[in-house]
């Protein structure tokens, strides 16, 4: 995982960071990398955008995550929840093989863009589904009976099932200008309130009422405060 010069043509200038996934790294080379790509983006001042250009996986490379310990696989998934809770949008983009490290992180992005050719393909060891996160986040994003057919099964998934079902956002054969696009648009809503309704968003499908009820309160009531000081302020200036 690194930061390319030739990312810099989809990541307009001053709009956040772009980062290169490739899934056949080490998987401490990658939660490392992760990691250091939301520590510059949580240290930047402005709103910013962290774009992932996530790499083919190499069909042969369906198995996840490898030869490593419970303690690497603690340290991944924290690394992906981190970016799953950023203030700024996360924005991916893929083309052919989708599997292993990038998959996760494809599941834990705001807005997902494959090109036609993408497949999601679905880690499967010795015949059995691997039971991380990307199990939590299917059920979370598609609902329990459509999740239990894709990990049951474990089905992989074409660029028109995947838009179907919602998990891809957007389908481009020029993923470049389709990131630029994307990152121009969604650069404007990177900020704190942003990671407050993916909160909400999140939490959804999983809290009761009850509990839910305060945190949308909260929520409401800062907008409420929000939008009283932006006119108050055009007022003062008028």
């Amino acid at each position: 995982m690194q930061t390319e010069s030739e990312l810099s043509r989809l990541m307009p200038d001053g709009l956040g960071l772009a980062l290169e996934i490739n899934g056949t790294r080490p998987l401490r080379e990658l939660t490392a990398g992760l990691n250091a790509a939301c520590d510059r983006v949580e240290g930047s001042a402005q709103r910013s955008v962290l774009l992932l250009r996530l790499l083919p996986t190499p069909t042969d490379s369906r198995s996840w995550p490898g030869a490593v310990g419970i303690q690497d696989i603690t340290r991944w998934e924290r690394a992906v929840r981190r970016l799953e809770r950023l203030s700024a949008m996360s924005i991916a983009v893929a083309a052919g093989a989708c599997g292993g490290p990038a998959l996760d992180l494809l599941l834990a992005t705001d807005f997902r863009i494959g090109e036609p050719n993408l497949l999601l393909m679905l880690p499967v060891n010795d015949g059995h589904f691997w039971p991380g996160m990307a199990v939590y986040r299917l059920t979370q994003q598609l609902g329990a009976a459509k999740a239990r057919q894709i990990v049951l099964w474990g089905d992989d998934l074409d660029i028109d099932r995947a838009r179907g079902l919602g998990l891809i956002d957007q389908i481009a054969t020029d993923l470049s200008e389709a990131a630029h696009t994307a990152t121009v648009l969604m650069g404007r809503i990177s900020d704190r309130e942003l990671a407050i309704r993916r909160q909400l968003l999140l939490e959804a499908s999983s809290v009761e009422f009850s509990d839910a009820l305060g945190a949308h309160l909260a929520a409401c009531d800062r907008e409420l405060r929000r939008l009283a000081f932006a006119t108050a302020d055009k007022e003062d200036a008028s």
